[in-house]
């Protein structure tokens, strides 16, 4: 191949050889000795109507409304994570929005099924949000973006300043002129569920970017109508975002002195309240945007009892009666040594990917609440609920079931039973691991260090005598090797010295 090219095109080729060469070498290497591990966990997921797990690609006849929010939150300290105003306020209000929307879809279905998501790794460049979005796009997951009719996001709702909540929206997607229309509508309906609350819903005064969202990972493939709802109109009103301090007392979580930990668990603090009344505008507004009638609508209210259990146990103590309640029973029996542990859970990702998660995840929690929340009690034994396709009048393939320790009495133990829901989990890993490309500009690459062992030898200190004799025998063999040394130097001519040669002979 000949033609010709300036020298500036020699360098960039080199370059790009070069690069490529050490790039090549770097993953033989990472190949060869594993050096770290990819932030990864599970997305969680659920319906209104079950969808069909074994079905991957475009649902037929189906048309989605996302709720969605985050799981995870970050910190400067490792593992030190409690993110309550940035993570556990959107958490909370969205499991109370499935508790007072879920019952009025099944008595009264509106056309377009609703699809509520929790994802993970959103603190770290959106790693759950980017790995559904990247299935849905290659028919790899139960819908495809085609099936996404709109979207709502929950973000940082912890009203620190009055009772306002802000509707913000993306202004390039917005530029095609449907989008637009739809965008709007969706605004009104959110305002009118606002109606009979103690909240004003509005609307940024000018055009603006959106605040970080997963909401952004899909606009970044196609326009979809949607809004990211929050607590602030033009920057976070939490000044302790991604901080060890965005705990229970930066979201007003607090109890009177003389309660025990199980009146705690089930008392209305203003937050709970707060929240409530957020989630009610919430599941109202996915009513209407979903087709419901608004006539439904009086008999759409969250729980301030769930939100206050919610609180309580993602914000001061995981290991409550009922956060035991909803999980297996070989978890609560591991005590300290499980997910229940002692004090609130951390929301950093962790590594995965573990179906039970690290230690302190929440994402199990999440998924067994969800279960509870939406699921339905069956009269499955233990193996039967392990194994329901064994059962021909089961459907795994629209249902999970959860065997679960059940509440507990005054005397003894929960009685364990299964529930049946359409709770599913979902990967959530940057395709960028998948696709192997680690310089990826479309994808994030977080991963953690894998450290070596440290190893340390111990040894005993000697006594006070045997340091001073070590000592002083060392400095006599140094005064003798002294001593050596001179007179072998100044004998050396007689030590040293070759014998007289005999005289040669000539013939």
């Amino acid at each position: 191949l000949s033609h010709t090219h300036t020298h500036t095109d020699t360098h960039r080729f080199v370059f790009t050889l070069f690069m490529s060469i050490i790039l090549t070498f770097h993953v033989s290497r990472l190949l060869s000795e594993v050096l770290c591990d990819p932030l990864s966990d599970f997305n969680v997921w659920t319906s209104t109507r079950p969808l069909n797990n074994s079905a991957k690609g475009h649902a037929a006849n189906e048309s989605v409304v996302i709720a969605a929010t985050r799981l995870d939150g970050r910190s400067f300290f490792w593992e030190q994570a409690p993110s309550a105003e940035g993570t556990v306020s959107g958490i909370v209000t969205l499991l109370a929005t499935i508790q007072a929307l879920y019952p009025v879809t099944q008595e009264a279905p509106p056309p377009h099924n609703i699809f509520f998501s929790f994802f993970q790794g959103e603190a770290f460049d959106y790693i759950g949000s980017s790995k559904m979005v990247y299935d849905m796009e290659r028919n790899d997951f139960v819908i495809d973006l085609n099936n996404v009719h709109s979207m709502l996001e929950i973000g940082q709702v912890g009203l620190h300043r009055g009772r306002s909540l802000w509707m913000h929206s993306d202004p390039v997607s917005r530029q095609n002129k449907s989008v637009d229309t739809q965008v709007s509508a969706m605004m009104s309906r959110v305002q009118s569920a606002a109606a009979g609350l103690n909240l004003t819903v509005d609307q940024p005064s000018v055009s603006q970017p959106l605040p970080p969202s997963s909401f952004q990972r899909f606009l970044r493939v196609r326009g979809i109508p949607g809004l990211v709802l929050a607590d602030h109109n033009t920057s976070f009103n939490n000044r302790y975002y991604e901080s060890l301090y965005d705990d229970a007392e930066n979201l007003n979580v607090t109890y009177p002195p003389d309660l025990s930990p199980d009146e705690q668990l089930v008392y209305e603090t203003d937050a709970a309240k707060s929240l409530a009344e957020v989630a009610t505008l919430v599941a109202r507004s996915l009513y209407i945007q979903a087709g419901g009638e608004e006539k439904n609508l009086n008999n759409i209210t969250a729980d301030p009892k769930i939100v206050a259990q919610l609180l309580y146990g993602f914000l001061i103590q995981k290991n409550n009666s009922w956060f035991r309640s909803l999980l297996p029973p070989e978890v609560t029996k591991k005590g300290d040594n499980s997910i229940l542990s002692s004090g609130p859970p951390q929301f950093y990702i962790g590594l995965g990917p573990r179906i039970h998660g690290p230690v302190h995840s929440v994402t199990r929690f999440v998924q067994y609440i969800l279960a509870n929340l939406t699921g339905t009690i069956t009269n499955l034994t233990e193996s039967q609920c392990q194994n329901p396709s064994e059962v021909n009048t089961e459907n795994k393939d629209l249902f999970s079931y959860f065997w679960v320790s059940g509440p507990a009495s005054v005397n003894s133990t929960g009685e364990p039973f299964c529930v049946r829901a359409s709770v599913r989990l979902s990967k959530a890993v940057s395709p960028a691991f998948e696709l192997l490309e680690y310089g990826s500009p479309n994808y994030s690459t977080w991963t953690e260090s894998r450290w070596k062992s440290i190893r340390a030898r111990i040894f005993l200190v000697a006594s006070r005598e045997l340091e001073m004799l070590t000592l002083g025998v060392g400095v006599a063999v140094l005064l003798l090797s002294l001593l050596v040394t001179y007179f072998i130097s100044s004998k050396a001519e007689l030590l040293f010295s070759s014998a007289r040669e005999p005289p040669t002979t000539t013939y």
